[in-house]
């Protein structure tokens, strides 16, 4: 067994350091040893590990997270994602996770410092949320796991996320949605499995801050409950064949307008929507969707 060095690193963030573009970083910084803040490539990391050579010790100032303490020199090589430490598999920065495209293959949530309010992890093998996975996490704003392999969720997976505003599930296999949590403003669940039954009368009918619905893609049979809060919602590519006075308006109401609302997308549905067309009375434009 090699000796086992303390490797300490943190990642600083400025205009000319860290660009985004889709899902990757691109880091170009030097490395200031000592007690200096330390830019470090994770995929250079990884790869002087696979070859065996040397982590030399960095260090950093007081302001880095504790959490990010690591012994990862005796580790095998071929060690699976749940194995390694978070914030070596994935990019930490303050307050924020990103674990994309994971390699070696990411088929669970990580372990999350206390203080994460922005969770990255698109397009790896997560296949389940666990009620464990963000229990501890209650500063959690947004949670983005677009294309991974979900089909299920525990129903209290989110219901400690008071703060969580934007959730993104889009492209995975979920069959029904779990209880969201209340202050959520944006929704994508987009290229699911869906259908009415996985989708709970209530699930999004006491969520008052909803602006943005995603739907689309999936395999719905009825327009679910809409707060008025929504601005957009989207529907289209399902299965949903009847719409009625009560689906966006009011039927007991001829005056009740909904302002609201001014984007709802129907198409690729085999609702006829020119045969209801008392439907759409309270909203400012039209739904898109097929009129004959």
């Amino acid at each position: 067994m090699g000796t086992v060095r303390v490797l300490l690193f943190s990642v600083l963030l400025s205009p000319w350091v860290l660009s985004l573009t889709g899902k990757h970083f691109n880091q170009d910084s030097t490395i200031r040893l000592e007690q200096q803040d330390v830019l470090f490539d994770r995929e250079a990391y990884l790869e002087a590990r696979r070859s065996k050579r040397e982590a030399a010790e960095l260090w950093l100032g007081e302001d880095y997270d504790s959490s990010m303490v690591f012994l990862p020199a005796d580790e095998p090589d071929d060690a699976p994602a749940s194995e390694l430490p978070t914030c070596l598999l994935c990019v930490c920065l303050t307050g924020s996770v990103y674990c994309e495209e994971v390699v070696p293959e990411m088929t669970a949530v990580p372990t999350l410092p206390k203080e994460t309010a922005y969770f990255y992890a698109r397009y790896n093998k997560i296949n389940k949320i666990t009620n464990k996975d963000f229990a501890d996490i209650v500063t959690l704003k947004r949670i983005d796991l677009t294309g991974n392999l979900i089909s299920e969720i525990q129903d209290g997976a989110f219901s400690k996320l008071t703060l969580l505003e934007e959730l993104n599930l889009a492209e995975n296999h979920l069959v029904k949605l779990p209880m969201l949590p209340g202050k959520l403003t944006t929704f994508n669940a987009n290229h699911n499995h869906l259908k009415t039954k996985g989708v709970k009368a209530n699930a999004f009918k006491k969520l008052k801050q909803l602006v943005n619905l995603f739907l689309g893609d999936n395999e719905l049979e009825a327009v679910p409950v809409i707060p008025e809060s929504v601005r957009i919602i989207h529907l289209q590519n399902n299965n949903i064949t009847d719409v009625t006075t009560d689906t966006f308006c009011n039927g007991n109401n001829t005056y009740y307008i909904r302002p609201n609302l001014i984007e709802v997308r129907l198409d690729g549905n085999p609702v006829l929507l020119s045969k209801s067309p008392d439907s759409f009375t309270c909203l400012k434009s039209l739904p898109v969707g097929k009129y004959r």
